[in-house]
């Protein structure tokens, strides 16, 4: 294993600060590093830079327009990416969906799905979690019954993240259902302006209402929007949520954020405490095993080898420290975390009295960031997935 940096992946890192520096505008970058609220036309504005520059599906074969780097190239540019404060891409098409389609899509599917996605003309969201139908997904109860050349899809989803924004849904639904759970389940791609279908904002602690509740009422969805074979869809989630899981631990994201926290440590003189700096010091250790786990990963599929039970381990500790980043600023922080106003979000809010650079939202960012041991598997079923995989229980 070889984890040493190539100077071509070195110069490779200088072209993407080069071209960070350059093209990021500084307003969204100042949004991202201040913790402050992203609008969708904010995301996409980014999402087209990179478009343009055709780096926004960095993991993509050339032949549907993807950039095609290294596992290498991917890591350097998400590092330095986060050190810069770019927003975040909306993953649901890109990392998600896209994928599924470029693997399992019939030629007309990709002919027609992909380049949108890359456009950002079309933004997807998941569907997936149900009512009762979460960490054990298989039991999902959304059905989908055969009309002619089309599928009448009734059901419910939950947790649906940018729902309100989305163009397009993909969705499991059940197909057969008097098949084993696993066996029953179909993968469809399901237009948002279909009639039928209603989405509801749940609005979360922080005050925030990324994620929705979305229903499907006798929902007319054609059958050549299906992915692959009918009943086989469980085959596709699963693909599916291994790059999901990989993308979860945030590594860059992490290291930023450590270096936010060591700033209001000094700046409220907790860095004199000597049990805090200890807490500080070992989640440093573990973000740094993380970020090696990372690299020995990507250096296995450098070599060809699939991520397998790593992914479940990097979704593990990837989520446990950013939820220890957050709980450590709010400790750092003392009384000054508990005050709350959603307002604090917006760009601009009090700057012209508490200056820009030190106004970290530390109670809204604590309360979200609960959510990240749940989501892509909770992180209880991934230790079930490692005890089945790594010690043959």
């Amino acid at each position: 294993m070889d984890l040493a940096y190539t100077k071509e992946e070195q110069e490779f890192r200088a072209e993407v600060r080069a071209f960070l520096k350059e093209k990021l505008p500084p307003d969204l970058s100042r949004k991202v590093l201040d913790g402050k609220h992203m609008t969708r036309d904010g995301m996409m504005r980014w999402h087209r830079i990179l478009f343009e520059k055709g780096w926004i599906a960095p993991a993509w074969p050339k032949e549907y327009g993807g950039a095609d780097w290294s596992i290498i190239q991917r890591h350097i540019y998400d590092e330095e990416a986060a050190e810069a404060g770019a927003p975040a891409v909306l993953p649901f098409g890109l990392v998600m969906c896209g994928p599924v389609i470029i693997k399992y899509g019939s030629d007309k599917q990709k002919a027609f799905f992909l380049p949108r996605i890359l456009s950002g003309e079309h933004v997807w969201c998941q569907g997936y979690s149900e009512p009762g139908s979460g960490s054990d997904l298989a039991s999902l109860k959304t059905k989908a019954e055969r009309d002619g050349d089309k599928y009448r899809v009734n059901g419910q989803k939950t947790w649906t993240s940018a729902a309100k924004w989305a163009d397009w849904i993909f969705c499991l639904v059940r197909t057969d259902p008097a098949a084993k759970k696993q066996e029953g389940i179909s993968f469809l791609l399901i237009d948002m302006k279909t009639p039928g279908i209603r989405v509801r904002p749940i609005v979360t602690i922080d005050g925030g209402a990324e994620v929705n509740e979305t229903f499907l009422d006798d929902v007319m969805v054609p059958v050549e929007n299906r992915i692959g074979e009918e009943n086989k869809g469980w085959t596709y989630a699963k693909y599916l949520l291994g790059n999901e899981r990989t993308s979860i631990a945030q590594v860059g994201g992490s290291k930023r954020e450590l270096k936010k926290l060591k700033a209001v440590a000094r700046a409220e003189e907790m860095d004199r405490d000597r049990r805090f700096r200890d807490k500080v010091a070992q989640l440093e250790i573990d973000l740094m095993g993380l970020e090696l786990s990372n690299l020995r990963m990507i250096a296995g599929l450098r070599d060809g080898r699939g991520p397998g039970a790593e992914a479940s381990i990097l979704k593990i500790k990837g989520s446990e420290i950013q939820q220890r980043l957050t709980e450590l600023t709010f400790e750092a922080l003392g009384p000054l975390a508990l005050p709350f106003q959603r307002e604090a979000l917006e760009e601009g809010w009090n700057e012209e009295i508490i200056g820009p650079d030190y106004a970290p939202p530390a109670a809204p960012r604590y309360f979200n960031m609960r959510k990240t041991t749940i989501y892509g598997g909770s992180n209880e079923i991934q230790k079930n997935i490692l005890a089945k995989a790594v010690l043959g229980l």
